[in-house]
């Protein structure tokens, strides 16, 4: 007798988006984006869902990796006792899965049973995303109302501290950051939900 082949499940189809310039764009949930990961869609890629569509990450440079690890290990000193640190772990935000490279959330990890849905505190460290982190991300986490948005920019040397997330006037359909700081190197800035650290803006940069 001969067997039969298990065939995966299917997808549920993604759902309606915008039309753009006369395009149809389809918008995946992210009950659908991880099933299209246990299926192996993804497999051997970085990927991340932002506003319903994914988007595939940049690879890993070494910079980046100073970076990300400099200042996840300062931010684990800043946040003890307050919250716990992620790195590139994934946030629960309505249509989007993000991964941002260091992100602060509320509490102990022991905690959590699922991925979080805010976060005190998410820095992305840029190299050659900054354009990316300072439009498109900023846009997201604002709507997600995370308070507290850095971005690392690597090439300039600088810290972008974007805060006050507000919603844009009606029929835009956005959100964004009413207050945009630039600090450089030897700048120092406090995080929201540690007022009382002093973090100077040098300790991060590889």
């Amino acid at each position: 007798m001969s067997a039969t082949a298990t065939l995966p499940a299917p997808v549920a189809a993604p759902t309606p988006g915008a039309t753009v310039n006369g395009l149809h764009r389809w918008k995946w949930t992210r009950e659908q984006y991880y099933k299209l990961g246990e299926l192996g869609f993804f497999q051997d890629k970085r990927v991340e869902l932002i506003f319903g569509e994914i988007i595939e990450m940049s690879p890993i440079n070494w910079p980046h990796v100073v970076g990300c690890r400099k200042t996840a290990e300062l931010m684990e000193r800043v946040f003890a006792g307050i919250g716990w640190v992620g790195r590139a772990e994934p946030i629960a935000l309505g249509d989007s899965d993000p991964q941002p490279d260091v992100a602060v959330f509320a509490g102990r990890f022991e905690e959590y049973t699922d991925h979080p849905k805010t976060a005190l505190l998410i820095v992305e460290v840029s190299h050659t995303t900054f354009d990316t982190d300072a439009t498109i991300k900023a846009e997201l986490y604002a709507t997600a109302k995370i308070l507290d948005y850095w971005v690392l920019d690597l090439d300039n040397r600088q810290l972008h501290v974007f805060r006050d997330p507000v919603e844009l006037p009606t029929g835009l359909g956005a959100n964004a950051y009413r207050k945009h700081v630039t600090l450089a190197e030897t700048d120092t800035a406090s995080p929201l939900a540690a007022p009382t650290a002093t973090i100077l803006v040098r300790e991060l940069l590889p």
